[in-house]
């Protein structure tokens, strides 16, 4: 992680933005998939220091709530079966990215976007399998000249390709560290 300071950090807000998601890319968080818990509408929200009314996303995961803009909300709705009821919005997978080109009064600021294509979020069940299997490996070459093939029955077992790699890559990094 870098020991530099994102200007935006000074402004301290109590919700999601691009500085809080270049915070996770730095430690190594490629893919911003959350899912929201609920989203609340809130009248008189204290945001960016200023009283607003907003629909906020809360997620399952510890980050901080999302303050859904129109474009954001659209997105969600679709998600939710097109319900347009905030309380339809529970449960809801979502992958988040910077889009540098977002504007506000007429200045291009950035933002926090919630991407239209839906992720797929991996079987549980099966992923703590794939875990179990990968666990019993001792040997760091073994590991590696098996992992495409467990990466093939992952994803027919219904887990996402990157997760299934994710916990071969953690798992030869604890395998590296063991041989130091």
């Amino acid at each position: 992680m870098s020991d530099k300071t994102h200007y935006r950090k000074v402004f301290k807000s109590d919700h999601l933005g691009i500085a809080d998601l270049e915070d996770f890319a730095e430690e190594g968080n490629k893919n911003l998939v959350f899912t929201i818990d609920h989203v609340n509408q809130e009248i008189g929200a204290k945001v960016a220091g200023k009283k607003i009314n907003a629909n906020i996303a809360y997620f399952k995961e510890n980050i901080k709530p999302l303050v859904l803009n129109a474009t954001n909300s659209k997105v969600v709705k679709g998600f939710a079966g097109g319900s347009p009821f905030v309380e339809d919005w529970n449960n809801i997978p979502v992958q988040l990215y910077i889009d540098p080109k977002v504007t506000l009064m007429g200045s291009v600021v950035g933002g926090v976007r919630i991407a239209r294509n839906q992720p797929t979020l991996s079987n549980p069940q099966e992923l703590e399998k794939i875990k179990l299997v990968i666990s019993e490996y001792i040997e760091p070459q073994e590991l590696i000249k098996d992992m495409k093939g467990i990466i093939s029955d992952g994803v027919k077992a219904g887990c996402v390709e990157n997760d299934v790699r994710q916990i071969g890559l953690d798992k030869l990094k604890e395998l590296k560290n063991a041989n130091s």
